[in-house]
């Protein structure tokens, strides 16, 4: 049975004319790009993989051509790799990328906290405890894939109020590499990660909420250590999982 790719709601595509026409066809391209982003992110292709251009134009109802420009938008964010007259690939990284990834995300995370407390507003905040609250939701109806997409918004959110365009310019270029491994973390020792992730993301809405500078940094970059561990472990699990396994005579 093939895999599909997650639907949002929205119909792929309609007639239109002038500039209604010009106004589908960008609602399109990011309906098509939100679309593939999610189905490899969620990891229907495996790490390496080549990416099965026909099969995901058959299953988006779509050519090649919008197809290889949501894939090329997808390769700047670091995804996958465009291969020249090949195709794309799932990019795959190694527990030492990950190490790395990981360490500067958590970085540029504690930074922002850390500028976020200095400079948010009590709207803000009030934005954030909502989509804290839908994830608890998703977290208590084991719905991986909004929870996770809330998830990053909150993250986001907080970069947001940091009111620095360079950082915020920063962490989306390492966001997008890490995107992928991040959403498969949640499926190592899946419930008791989830938990503990559920009790730092408290941590975090409590420290924002009293703008407590030095333990909202301390926390989001413990959050993000504890996020690699996992993603670590679970790479490994994957590819011992998909080992080839020795011949025995």
């Amino acid at each position: 049975m093939k895999p599909t790719i997650p639907e949002t709601g929205m119909p792929i595509a309609r007639p239109a004319t002038g500039n209604d026409a010009d106004r589908q066809e960008t609602s399109l391209h990011g309906e098509i790009l939100l679309r593939l982003r999610d189905y490899v992110v969620e990891g229907n292709i495996p790490d390496g993989a080549r990416v099965p251009e026909r099969q995901l134009c058959e299953m988006l109802g779509i050519s090649r051509t919008p197809l290889r420009e949501a894939l090329k938008v997808l390769a700047a964010e670091g995804l996958i790799e465009l291969l020249p007259n090949r195709g794309a690939r799932v990019r795959q990284l190694s527990e030492r990328d990950l190490e790395e990834l990981f360490d500067v995300m958590a970085g540029l995370e504690s930074l922002a906290g850390r500028l976020a407390c200095e400079a948010i507003t009590d709207e803000e905040i009030a934005a954030i405890e909502r989509l804290h609250y839908k994830m608890y939701g998703h977290y208590l109806n084991s719905d991986m894939h909004n929870y996770f997409q809330v998830n990053q918004r909150i993250h986001e959110s907080i970069v947001a109020a940091a009111r620095n365009e360079t950082l915020r310019a920063t962490y989306a270029s390492f966001a997008g590499r890490i995107r992928r491994v991040r959403y498969s973390a949640n499926f190592a020792r899946k419930r008791q990660r989830w938990g503990e992730a559920m009790r730092e993301h408290e941590a975090i809405l409590d420290a924002l909420r009293r703008r407590a500078p030095s333990e909202l940094s301390d926390i989001l970059f413990q959050h993000l250590r504890n996020k690699r561990s996992a993603a670590i472990e679970h790479l490994a699990t994957v590819r011992d999982t998909n080992a080839p396994t020795a011949a025995t005579g």
